[in-house]
């Protein structure tokens, strides 16, 4: 479903030249759930912006669902970004006189749909959240607006949910708990994430991980685990 060949990305600063991305590969298919896991610098957050449609490989293709999508024009890339990947944060992003229903619906206002009240609703129950609509970020834990996030990214029915160090502001049992929502929605439902971490704990959720060093893949390997009837089921 996701194909980066030989994809380079160079930022310039100053006089000095920076190879976020040099020369990289991946190939991730649906239903997958992979960590990408690297220090500050590794490129592993450019790798993301780039396979999210927020920014641009300066070489290489990027295809999408057999599209190569690194051509397309600003606006052919932002309603694609709208539609085909749900995006959560470490901040949590969240609009702080907003209840959690108002929240989750503005990504199918922007799209223009309808029916945005019962579709946000039933991704808020998918999170565990149904008893938690009309509240507001203040009124939320950590956690809980982290599950909103979550069912934000989620109402477009997206082909990929990226998240980025999305337990980076929780405490432990708190992240524990939303990387365990994260699993089952590959898991159980088939969704397909990307996770961006630097913390092991958490990238031992998905069962791949990719290393990154210096902006190049220097590990890609499965965590072994095992998911009952998972990928059977997916693949049927």
């Amino acid at each position: 479903m996701i194909r980066l060949d030989g994809v380079r990305k160079t930022f310039t600063a100053g006089e000095t030249q920076i190879h976020a991305l040099d020369g990289v590969s991946l190939e991730i298919e649906r239903g997958e759930f992979v960590a990408i896991m690297g220090q500050s610098g590794s490129g592993k957050s450019t790798m993301m912006n780039i396979i999210g449609l927020l920014d641009r490989p300066d070489e290489g293709a990027y295809l999408l669902s057999g599209q190569n999508v690194a051509t397309l024009s600003e606006q052919a890339r932002a309603r694609l970004r709208g539609t085909a990947f749900g995006f959560v944060f470490q901040s949590y992003s969240l609009l702080p006189r907003m209840s959690a229903l108002e929240q989750v619906e503005l990504p199918l206002i922007y799209q223009g749909l309808r029916d945005r009240r019962r579709r946000a609703a039933e991704a808020l129950v998918r999170v565990g959240l149904a008893d938690r609509v009309g509240h507001r970020p203040t009124q939320l834990s950590g956690g809980e607006q982290q599950r909103v996030a979550i069912a934000r990214s989620l109402v477009v029915d997206p082909l990929v949910v990226l998240a980025d160090e999305p337990t980076g502001a929780l405490d432990t049992a708190t992240g524990h708990e939303v990387m365990t929502l994260l699993s089952d929605l590959v898991y159980q439902h088939g969704m397909t994430i990307i996770l961006v971490t630097h913390e092991p704990e958490v990238a031992a959720f998905a069962d791949r991980t990719v290393r990154m060093r210096d902006g190049r893949i220097i590990e890609d390997s499965s965590t072994g685990h095992t998911h009952p009837g998972t990928k059977a089921e997916s693949a049927t």
